[in-house]
């Protein structure tokens, strides 16, 4: 078992004291079989009037807080404990109609997996251009291999930057630059298995880097964002292609969407004016939890 923590904490800074909107926070990892959570505490300053959870239509788990005190400032710090037990080399049971490129979905399956499946940016041809190297010109292309060097290929031929500014730019930026942040790569990578026909999603959540002084994980200290594509018999499959990381290794899953935009971590709004506003600040840690066992010889 191996047990991690993890400390998300925004600041949102302001000039003067203003009145805040309502913010959605999506910060609460999902329960699965490779991660299960232990404990989670939300702390909010000035205190939430009012602070409900939901569920979005993907299943996220959604904090909504309400505010009726001015303040210069509102900070937020999502603290939590998970037990992160993926396998070290995942081995997809994918089924054999779908182990060749291209495959069926079959009826049923389709219907669900529909929005997936569309493009969100259809006019770039350019990508599917750039998808289309990955296929086997023999031919016949395995499926995980497709992938594989699609996510390795996004690590070893772009350059990973940081950009602290809200939103993702366009695939065909990514293509020309060849540099971007991990949810610009996880957005290409989205789009080119969308256009090759694979139903694809986004995922947001953390890095777990203890190898970060090294330089092995990039994209560690922040929020971090990555692709699934779903495959008959593997079901969703983690594909990291800022880290070539395939599987939940070094992963822990916060929330899916169907596109970016829908998958902030922190969203709302204030009242004032554009220039009140003075920046915000993100800080996230993980660290692994020593335990007494560990501590064994």
């Amino acid at each position: 078992m191996t047990l991690l923590s993890v400390r998300h904490e925004t600041v949102y800074r302001y000039a003067r004291a203003v009145q805040f909107g309502e913010h959605r926070m999506l910060l609460r990892p999902r329960d699965s079989m490779e991660q299960t959570l232990e404990s989670f505490g939300l702390a909010i300053r000035p205190k939430p009037a009012g602070l409900r959870w939901i569920h979005d239509v993907f299943g996220n788990g959604i904090a909504i807080a309400s505010f009726d005190e001015p303040a210069e400032e509102l900070r937020i710090v999502a603290t939590m404990v998970l037990d992160h037990t993926p396998e070290l080399t995942p081995a997809f049971e994918i089924e054999t109609r779908a182990k060749t490129y291209p495959f069926d979905y079959g009826d049923v399956d389709a219907i669900d997996l529909a929005p997936n499946l569309r493009r969100q940016f259809p006019e770039e041809t350019e990508v599917d251009v750039w998808a289309r190297r990955f296929l086997d010109p023999r031919g016949v292309t395995l499926t995980g291999h497709l992938l594989a060097t699609m996510t390795l290929g996004i690590k070893e031929s772009f350059k990973y930057l940081r950009r602290y500014n809200p939103g993702t730019q366009r695939p065909s930026v990514t293509l020309s630059t060849r540099a971007g942040t991990c949810r610009d790569f996880a957005l290409l990578m989205i789009e080119a298995a969308r256009s090759l026909g694979l139903a694809a999603r986004f995922v947001t959540g953390y890095l777990y880097s203890p190898a970060r002084d090294d330089g092995t994980n990039r994209g560690g200290g922040a929020t971090h964002a990555w692709a699934q594509v779903y495959l008959p018999g593997a079901g969703w499959v983690e594909f990291d292609p800022t880290n070539g990381i395939i599987g939940t290794r070094d992963l822990i899953r916060v929330g899916v969407a169907r596109e970016p935009r829908q998958a902030i971590p922190i969203s709302g709004t204030f009242i004032g004016k554009k220039e009140d506003y003075l920046g915000m600040e993100v800080e996230v840690v993980v660290e692994r939890v020593v335990s007494l066992q560990d501590g064994m010889g």
